[in-house]
């Protein structure tokens, strides 16, 4: 008997813009609406009208963070203290239930992408893997053994601290940490630092290299520590770079220094570390695969 796939209604929260579509896998998106991602209750409302058109089994929410994901806690299913203006404290998931009564999946965007990767992408057949973004935040997502990387609190690998660059005396966009990994390669953080967005930076200028070396701190610390399977890295900063790549490849390689067990590790890093293999949509499709974990599918 063939089974039926749970139609799933995902929520893919990000610091510029919201995804809402319906469907059950990257084959089968039937509606999608995008919404500027402004204040809370006007960025929601937006998002509900469109939900409220559509007939759905369970609600799939991935979101930028900080969040609490303990179920036990009374804030369970919020935003906690972010660098998001006016997002802090806002209530997601209960939200939600009183609106659609509906059984809902929650997690932070990253964990959403990986989980994504697992099901539909690059990360098929792996237990261990990353899926890092860098974009309006800078957010890392871990899964081991299948399962998302959680303790006390979800990780906050975006925000670690990582060596400077000789002489790069910029003090950081984060308003939590400064330097940090968000405070340093984020979008905001590449505007405030080189006097224009992003996007509008030469695609080989030096300002890169500033990028290449403060990622591959991240990189070399998330190695040392997991080992990922694969490590996939999207978002709208590096989403048009591809040809960066080859060059954290290098960076990589160079500051694991062919050490102990991670010796063989710098001889497949073509195939380890790259982008998601759902491209720009693995944010998206990781609200689906959220909400099918609420289902047990």
């Amino acid at each position: 008997m063939t089974s039926i796939a749970p139609l799933i209604a995902g929520i893919e929260l990000g610091g510029t813009k919201c995804i809402a579509l319906l469907g059950t896998g990257p084959d089968d998106v039937r509606a999608q609406r995008t919404v500027p991602t402004t204040d809370p209750e006007t960025t929601l409302t937006a998002i509900e009208a469109a939900l409220d058109a559509w007939t759905f089994d369970a609600i799939g929410v991935a979101s930028f963070g900080p969040l609490q994901l303990d179920p036990a806690a009374a804030d369970f299913g919020a935003v906690t203290a972010t660098t998001k203006p006016g997002w802090t404290g806002t209530d997601l998931v209960r939200r939600l239930e009183r609106r659609y009564r509906r059984p809902i999946g929650f997690q932070t965007d990253v964990n959403g992408a990986a989980l994504a990767e697992a099901r539909w992408g690059a990360a098929q057949g792996l237990t261990t893997h990353a899926y890092i973004t860098i974009g309006t935040g800078v957010g890392v997502g871990l899964i081991a053994g299948g399962q998302p990387v959680q303790g006390a609190a979800h990780g906050e690998a975006g925000h670690m601290r990582v060596p400077r660059a000789p002489g790069d005396d910029f003090a950081g966009w984060c308003r939590f940490h400064g330097d940090c990994v968000e405070g340093l390669i984020s979008g905001p953080a590449l505007a405030e630092r080189f006097g224009c967005p992003g996007d509008r930076l030469p695609q080989d200028g030096p300002q890169w290299e500033l990028f290449v070396h403060d990622l591959g701190g991240l990189l070399h610390n998330l190695v040392t520590v997991a080992a990922p399977e694969r490590i996939a890295i999207g978002g709208g900063v590096i989403a048009a770079r591809a040809h960066l790549f080859p060059r954290l490849r290098a960076r990589l390689a160079d500051s694991l220094g062919g050490y102990g067990s991670l010796a063989g590790y710098t001889d497949t890093l073509e195939a380890r570390l790259g982008p998601p293999g759902l491209g720009t949509m693995a944010g998206p499709l990781g609200a689906l695969a959220t909400g099918m974990r609420a289902v047990g599918s």
